[in-house]
């Protein structure tokens, strides 16, 4: 288990686009739970929209990114301060089953694919209570900074 401060230590993001609030599992090579708890001050709210408030579908894409991006980190045991960051490099099949309100608590489940030259793909989905919301196959390249 994880909490913010351990991972913030894996990911470069900041607020407001740190979208991992705690891991609750992680089994390293292979795969991560995480969630996010969506609540009505999120700062996207004000534009997405203010009468209706959804979470963007985007964000709940990066945020499935975050989560391989904490796997893929813990898995080669460095972090972004080692000169490393992690990047998109694709994004696959994906698909939208569920709006994401404001009190969700939405999980993301992330797995291991495979790890070609520093592009690792990730079998992704999140989910609140236990509903499908996005699933897609995401690529993420590890690139030295610097």
């Amino acid at each position: 288990m994880l909490d913010i401060l351990e991972i913030r230590k894996y990911l470069p993001h900041r607020y407001p686009f740190l979208l991992i609030d705690r891991v609750v599992e992680l089994k390293e090579g292979e795969s991560i739970v995480a969630y996010k708890n969506i609540t009505y001050n999120e700062e996207v709210f004000q534009g997405h929209f203010p009468h209706f408030p959804v979470f963007p579908g985007v964000m709940l894409i990066e945020a499935m990114a975050q989560a391989c991006g904490v796997l893929g980190f813990k898995t080669m045991d460095k972090t972004p301060d080692d000169g490393s960051i992690y990047l998109f490099a694709g994004i696959d099949d994906v698909r939208f089953k569920r709006q994401v309100v404001p009190g969700d608590r939405v999980f993301f489940e992330a797995k291991i694919v495979s790890v070609k030259r520093g592009i690792w793909k990730f079998d992704c989905q999140a989910k609140v209570d236990d509903q499908l919301v996005t699933r897609a196959v995401i690529m993420c390249a590890d690139r030295a900074v610097g």
